[in-house]
């Protein structure tokens, strides 16, 4: 069976958990000693301490925001989506940002974001001359309609 594989980089870690048995993403708590304050349109870099093992290179972890900070403070992720490859072994970071004017207070131990494993299909690459037709062909960006 596989498993994801959780070390403490730092000794106050939280060792991140489901909230339930149906939570698709464990959360991320922030390994700081004291308070952070974001202020309105600002980033940082809050540490987690702690580092994963995926079980092989047909795993992603990613780390998305949470809903709940996004929508009622305004706190997202600095580059949407992080993306943790099979083989990075280094202590887990989250880019924050304030997208609002407020300032944000993020507390020691703070759950920060949620970290969700994905399966993927390393397929090997092919450069072509062309692509196969489809339905849609080149169209992107409202294409299909509304």
């Amino acid at each position: 069976m596989d498993v994801l594989k959780i070390k403490k980089m730092n000794e106050k870690a939280t060792v991140p958990q489901r909230a339930t048995s149906g939570s698709a993403g464990i959360d991320l708590h922030a390994c700081i000693d004291e308070p952070i304050i974001l202020g309105g349109h600002q980033t940082c870099l809050v540490p987690t301490g702690i580092a994963i093992g995926l079980p092989n290179e047909n795993y992603v972890a990613l780390v998305y925001a949470r809903s709940g900070l996004a929508i009622k403070h305004g706190i997202g992720l600095l580059n949407s989506v992080g993306v943790i490859d099979s083989d990075y072994t280094g202590e887990i970071k989250v880019g924050l940002i304030n997208q609002l004017d407020e300032p944000y207070e993020i507390k020691p131990d703070e759950r920060i974001a949620q970290l969700v494993v994905a399966p993927v299909c390393p397929l090997p690459v092919q450069e072509v001359d062309e692509l196969e037709e489809t339905q849609r062909g080149a169209g992107g960006f409202g294409s299909t309609g509304r």
